[in-house]
């Protein structure tokens, strides 16, 4: 069955994500609540979103869910859990959503680096022009104003005269 997911949420009490969506042969909206099972404020976000998503129950209605939004949903959950205010949680997952262009990426474990790379996956994919795009340019020039005088690299001007 092929589904189109139309919104993705939460309820708190019993946790559960809720998914409304629209069947590809009708146009009637429906709703699936799936219950967050076995998840405290201890839980691993990450392992209890891919759990939800692979689940054969739920498998075919979460097929266009990314798992990054099911793990902020469960961030959510779990900051509820925590005590934490909606707001508060909001804010927490908002900053771990955000990229610093300062931060040095290479001292970052495997876990975190990969969680930062499907970040700016994600980014990349929202903001990428496609074809079928109405503003989409074929092949964009621009010329950039060049205020100051070029320098010549060092590097550039003997590798050139080596060739």
């Amino acid at each position: 069955m092929a589904c189109v997911a139309k919104k993705c949420g939460i309820r708190f009490k019993p946790p559960s994500i809720i998914l409304i969506y629209e069947e590809k042969d009708k146009e009637k909206t429906r709703q699936r609540i799936m219950p967050v099972r076995n998840f405290s404020k201890f839980s691993d976000c990450s392992i209890a979103a891919e759990q939800l998503k692979n689940n054969p129950r739920h498998k075919a209605y979460l097929e266009r869910i990314s798992l990054r939004q099911l793990e902020k949903l469960h961030s959510l959950l779990k900051g509820h859990l925590r005590g934490e205010s909606l707001a508060e949680s909001l804010e927490k997952v908002q900053r771990e959503e955000t990229i610093d262009p300062e931060e040095d990426m290479n001292k970052l474990d495997d876990k975190e680096l990969a969680k930062r790379k499907s970040i700016m996956d994600e980014l990349f994919e929202k903001n990428r022009k496609k074809k079928d795009d109405p503003d989409f340019i074929y092949d964009v020039e621009v010329e950039f104003p060049q205020d100051e005088q070029l320098e010549s690299c060092g590097w550039d001007v003997e590798s050139g005269e080596e060739v």
